[in-house]
């Protein structure tokens, strides 16, 4: 990307410099040394509120995903303290727009008690993720020479030929469903994140401050010549 937009006020050594990521397409994540990731969101449950009998088949459920899996896995859970602004925002434009006194006034008394709440009890919202590998032949353990390489490589020396790309998606694209399978067995839902849901998760993690201020465009709508 090298929208003139997105090159203002560049740090002098870009921090991509230290990441194990080479490039994001075709929804999956390649690093450095060759090797391909794809993500999957997964929805929460209060485990707590379920029945003891629910409690008992989700949790038969789950030891038997894992008997099953052939392939290592990476589960990620990622706390951000809860963002309210555009719902804040919604409750103001309500508040202008009612006709009646005592229901504006009602809605600013919400509106600041779940203000208040929020930023006083520094509540958090979490979420939940999958991350999926494929290295062929190095499921078990990559070799001491590949990681010495690829710590070493820079993004521009990953190339994949289109062939050995498209081999790796399909493999990739076999072990997501297998994870996405496994995972609704227990009455979950998950989603794998497409090409721009993975550059604004990762976006957004490496960047937690800026993203709260300054929000990644659409890649689609990115513009070289601007």
């Amino acid at each position: 990307m090298k929208s003139k937009k997105l090159q203002g006020n560049k740090p002098t050594i870009s921090t991509q410099k230290y990441l194990d990521i080479a490039e994001i397409r075709d929804d999956m994540v390649v690093l450095r040394d060759g090797t391909v990731r794809s993500v999957l969101i997964v929805s929460s449950v209060n485990f707590d509120l379920k029945s003891e009998d629910e409690q008992n088949a989700m949790v038969t459920a789950y030891v038997n995903f894992l008997n099953s899996l052939q392939f290592p896995l990476q589960i990620v859970v990622q706390s951000r303290p809860l963002n309210i602004d555009e719902y804040i925002h919604r409750l103001e434009v309500t508040e202008r727009e009612h006709s009646n006194e005592l229901l504006r006034m009602q809605t600013a008394d919400y509106r600041n008690f779940i203000s208040d709440l929020v930023h006083l009890e520094k509540i958090m919202s979490k979420k939940f993720f999958i991350v999926v590998p494929y290295a062929p032949g190095q499921d078990n353990k990559l070799k001491f020479t590949d990681r010495l390489m690829g710590a070493f490589s820079t993004a521009k020396a990953v190339t994949l030929s289109r062939d050995r790309f498209e081999k790796y998606a399909r493999e990739l694209n076999k072990r997501a469903l297998f994870i996405y399978s496994g995972i609704t067995s227990m009455g979950l839902q998950a989603r794998r994140l497409n090409t721009q849901a993975l550059i604004e998760l990762y976006y957004n993690s490496y960047n937690p401050s800026l993203a709260l201020s300054q929000a990644l465009p659409d890649i689609n709508k990115l513009s070289i010549d601007e």
